[in-house]
């Protein structure tokens, strides 16, 4: 079992950064890829990044592409999301995702991951 917690939201202005973490509980975090997806209101969850267990392997969506850093702390059981440049559509909630099922790979696809946190809420201001 896995239980993740996001944090690092909050409101900011277009053009700004801000960096998200998620904090797994767990022994087994280090083996497990991780993504991050966002929801904003009225659309479906899509994807935006994924990293694979020792961060070798990483994607980014084309909506963040150049914008956003995903990384990852095994040590500390942490998966950050580092984005810059931060436009108003990027609103949304922003969730972490663990898949228990991949360990060097990585999906974009939701239904791929098992565990999953309850979200953070990020609003870029124009």
């Amino acid at each position: 079992q896995v239980q993740l917690v996001e944090s690092g939201g909050g409101l900011v202005q277009a053009g700004g950064s801000l960096r998200l973490s998620c904090a797994a509980s767990g022994r087994t975090f280090s083996s497990y890829t991780m993504g991050w997806f966002r929801q904003a209101p009225g659309k479906e969850r899509g994807f935006v990044a994924a990293i694979n267990w020792i961060g070798s392997r990483t994607a980014d969506a084309d909506s963040v592409k150049g914008r956003c850093t995903i990384s990852r702390e095994n040590r500390k059981n942490t998966v950050y999301l580092q984005m810059n440049s931060l436009k108003p559509e990027d609103t949304a909630v922003y969730f972490c995702a663990a898949d228990s099922r991949r360990s060097s790979s990585y999906s974009v696809h939701s239904q791929e991951y098992n565990y999953w946190g309850q979200g953070t809420q990020v609003t870029v201001s124009s």
